[in-house]
């Protein structure tokens, strides 16, 4: 069975959450800001010259999109993503997703400008306004990739866990021909990785306990093609020691490890049952929709009865 916002027809535009709705106001009202007060632009993007001692544009630049177009992209991709994910997050933990990817993003976008302009001398690195909702939902497709990695979109024939990947080399392929891409390439590179970071690592599960979902499934090599695995698995590794020693130290002190593994049977059943979980409240919306369109339905053909 195809999900309705991975598989498109009648219900692909309804049953968005009154959480996500917010926020696409949020997006709309930032747009709007900014083109009725220009200068609102200055204090609102991430300007990495003036991020000191304006730090506070490592959280706004997320909500802040320059153009109609990105603001109509981010909006519906919103909307699509987050009735998806929020059912199975809750809306706090999705709300916590956006929060952190955002300002993680922002700020691996912010280091990456600097380094740049002392390796180029360019100094359009340090001035150009960056901001945009598009790291967070690259993030997203890093949510749907966990949770219902197996389901395709009825169009294009691929599985959903491929998403994040093919997006990234489109958008890779496409900086090769576009002076912008420093715009938005850096920021859809790492608002992929810290979601994948967050979920792998960070998100918390109450029930459990547990910390992220170290499922082989959710591995960072499993974002690249079958024959490239052997090769990204040991240089996935020695960051993995490097960057994520916290998150392994929680567990162990949680006693759910043993000699740095996972005790058999804990870490991969809280990875299926949370794509179970997400598999199920896909299949709920779906019904719901359903019958809402069959009910729909029943009374416009009663009223067109009665007409007559």
């Amino acid at each position: 069975m195809s999900s309705p916002a991975l598989s498109g027809g009648a219900s692909l535009f309804t049953g968005f959450t009154r959480l996500c709705k917010g926020l696409a106001v949020v997006l709309i009202g930032g747009h709007v800001v900014v083109q009725i007060l220009p200068s609102a632009l200055t204090y609102l993007a991430l300007i990495p010259a003036r991020t000191i001692p304006f730090a506070w544009n490592l959280i706004t630049a997320g909500y802040i999109e320059q153009s109609v177009y990105g603001v109509v992209v981010s909006s519906i991709g919103l909307l699509l993503t987050g009735k998806l994910l929020e059912p199975v997050w809750g809306s706090k933990e999705f709300l916590k997703f956006i929060f952190v990817v955002n300002f993680l993003t922002s700020l691996c976008v912010f280091v990456t400008a600097i380094a740049l302009y002392y390796i180029t001398r360019q100094e359009n690195y340090l001035y150009m306004p960056l901001s945009g909702f598009h790291g967070v939902l690259s993030g997203f497709l890093v949510g749907i990739k966990q949770i219902v990695p197996d389901q395709e979109l009825s169009i294009l024939r691929i599985k959903a866990k491929w998403l994040p990947s093919i997006m990234l080399l489109i958008s890779i392929a496409i900086s090769f021909f576009t002076a912008e891409s420093a715009t938005y390439l850096p920021t859809l590179v790492f608002g992929t990785y810290m979601g994948w970071i967050y979920l792998r690592y960070l998100q918390s599960k109450p029930e459990t306990k547990l910390r992220g979902d170290p499922s082989d499934d959710f591995s960072f090599s499993s974002f690249f093609p079958e024959f490239l695995r052997p090769v990204i698995d040991p240089i996935a590794s020695i960051f993995h020691r490097l960057l994520c020693r916290r998150s392994e130290t929680f567990t162990d002190a949680h006693g759910y490890t043993l000699g740095g593994a996972p005790l058999p049977g804990s870490d991969p059943i809280e990875a299926s049952r949370r794509r179970e979980r997400g598999a199920r409240a896909l299949e709920e919306r779906l019904a719901a929709e359903r019958l809402a369109a069959a009910r729909d339905e029943e009374e416009s053909q009663r009223d067109a009865t009665e007409n007559v």
